[in-house]
């Protein structure tokens, strides 16, 4: 008996479900049998997810650096301007 991820698509509610044999599973939500069936998402180790938290953050900080740097530079040649 597979455990199946399903969004429904009259209310659009996503959840799982264990789904036997000539049993068809209903939205538990609205009790809809308008479902589609979703790919699974697969375990990931925590490792990896440590991993995937560090990139984002550093490429968040990059991000940032980035907008700071321009942001200096415009203020920089902003008070060029203004002593010459």
């Amino acid at each position: 008996m597979p455990l199946y991820d399903f969004r429904c698509r009259a209310c659009g509610h996503e959840f799982e479900a264990l789904v036997r044999p000539g049993h068809e599973p209903g939205c538990p939500a609205c009790a809809s049998a308008d479902l589609e069936r979703l790919l699974s998402s697969f375990a990931v180790s925590y490792k990896e997810k440590t991993q995937a938290a560090a990139k984002s953050k550093r490429q968040k900080q990059a991000t940032q650096a980035h907008r700071d740097n321009i942001a200096m530079e415009r203020e920089i040649e902003e008070h060029r301007r203004e002593d010459h």
